[in-house]
């Protein structure tokens, strides 16, 4: 990559935070921070909408002013200047790390790409024929086999040090008195290495799992991609980076400098994003002690669901439904008089244009300019009419901006990744933030134990069957 490209997208990218500091007209401090002294006192709604469940010190999403922090750092400066292995190691050890310590993360990193077994085991597996996002699972699960000791015969957790019911449960008919540590306590670690599993075997809960889960997600996101195109698995190259790896595994061909860029830039904008539901749903599984990849598992899970992953793809189909910008502001007045949501608008967190977005649409078009197709350019003069539509209507009185799912998708197609990839990609990033946020969780653990407020009867009695 030439000094000057490099040069034309950090600046694209400052030029972005330019833009979103001169958009905040109201100096909006942040809510929701600083120290905690347990119990609180806090507004729920359905769904645990606005419950405090923890501290942490990863991220913090400024929804009302349109800022993405992720340790203490501006997501625009990442952008700019980072990469992602060093936000990734940023995120689970708190610092930027130093020139010996990133040079040795990264060697972990592409000691940990290469799962040659769960490789094989998944030829076994119609992976074609599966979602993309189970395929993923699947491949987690398997990387558990490979990397760990957790499902080897002569393994079982230690009897003594378990109990048999939920710990630190309360009775329903008492209130949190904010206990700085669980009721009931483990005296020793439950995960024990037997003697006989081979040495190389980790813990699942072990610091390597945390590395070998970010590199290997993304392997695997790479296999499935080859596997559905009817192709081999190419092995990680070990003179790209993780980005450029992660181009290279999924579409068999070695990205240039540009593609390699853009791609590590858009892992570092979806590497964390707060409390969303799929590190919820990972924090969880964590906190019962289960294993990492289990837990990861399971925030695999929630981004397959359409409300948290996807709309991306959605994005896509919504421009080529369109077809010309010159069909914008017809197919724009149906949408509304239908009452139709209008995808890769708004945001639940954010009443502010996504920062995120701010980075992926200038990145898209200067992808799309330089490498795009016919197709493509006329897609993206579409996105962009399509955005100063609903931002002239909706984005003052109403807060609805385009999100980070508006312009991803052009990003990805212009690599030439396919849509069925698109989330998954997302997992192959958000995944350094599942772990940072387990990591930091376990210090203090305890398990997520909400209550549901009991709406049912009492005093019924019961009636044999024959009289019912």
């Amino acid at each position: 990559m030439s000094s000057k490209e490099i040069k034309d997208i950090k600046n694209l990218i400052l030029d972005a935070k330019k833009e979103a500091r001169k958009s905040n007209e109201k100096d909006i401090k942040p809510a929701f921070t600083g120290p905690i002294s347990w119990p609180v006192d806090c507004t729920v709604g359905p769904g645990l909408e606005g419950a405090i469940a923890c501290e942490s010190a990863i991220g913090y999403v400024n929804g009302a002013q349109g800022e993405l922090i992720y340790r203490g750092y501006d997501v625009f400066d990442l952008c700019a200047y980072s990469t992602f292995e060093e936000v990734s190691y940023l995120l689970l050890y708190g610092n930027l790390p130093t020139k010996s310590e990133l040079n040795k993360f990264k060697k972990d990193l592409l000691a940990s790409r290469s799962i040659p077994q769960t490789i094989r085991l998944m030829m076994g597996f119609p992976v074609k024929d599966i979602n993309t996002m189970a395929a993923l699972r699947i491949g987690t699960n398997f990387m558990r086999h490979e990397r760990t000791f957790i499902d080897r015969a002569e393994y079982c957790p230690d009897i003594e040090t378990t109990i048999s019911s939920d710990e630190d449960s309360i009775p329903m008919e008492t209130y949190p008195t904010g206990e700085k540590h669980a009721i009931y306590e483990f005296k020793n670690k439950i995960i024990k290495k037997p003697k006989e599993v081979d040495e190389n075997l980790h813990g699942p809960m072990a610091e390597k799992a945390y590395i070998d889960l970010i590199a290997g997600v993304s392997s695997v996101v790479g296999a499935v991609s080859r596997f559905r195109a009817d192709s081999f698995p190419v092995n990680p190259d070990p003179e790209l980076s993780h980005a450029g790896n992660l181009i290279y595994m999924i579409t068999g061909r070695k990205p240039d400098p540009v593609e390699e860029r853009i791609m590590d830039i858009v892992l570092i904008l979806h590497a964390d994003h707060g409390m969303n539901a799929s590190t919820f749903a990972t924090m969880v599984v964590a906190s019962t002690l289960s294993d990492i990849y289990f837990a990861v598992g399971s925030g695999i899970a929630a981004l397959n669901g359409p409300l948290h992953g996807g709309a991306n793809e959605q994005v896509l189909n919504t421009l080529n439904e369109i077809g010309s910008s010159s069909n914008v502001d017809s197919w724009y007045q149906n949408a509304r008089e239908k009452k139709m949501k209008i995808v890769g608008f708004g945001h639940r967190v954010y009443k502010a244009y996504d920062p995120r977005a701010r980075v992926l649409g200038p990145l898209a078009e200067y992808l799309i300019k330089s490498r795009g197709d016919r197709d493509a350019k006329n897609l993206f003069a579409i996105a962009r009419k399509l955005e100063k539509k609903v931002i002239s209507t909706l984005g003052k009185d109403k807060g609805v901006f385009p999100n980070v799912d508006f312009y991803s998708g052009l990003v990805y197609s212009a690599l030439g990744i396919s849509k069925a990839l698109f989330t998954p990609i997302f997992a192959a990033s958000r995944v350094s933030g599942w772990t940072a946020r387990v990591r930091e969780y376990h210090a203090r653990n305890r398990i997520f134990r909400p209550r549901a407020v009991y709406s049912g009867e009492f005093d019924r009695k019961y009636i044999p069957i024959e009289r019912r």
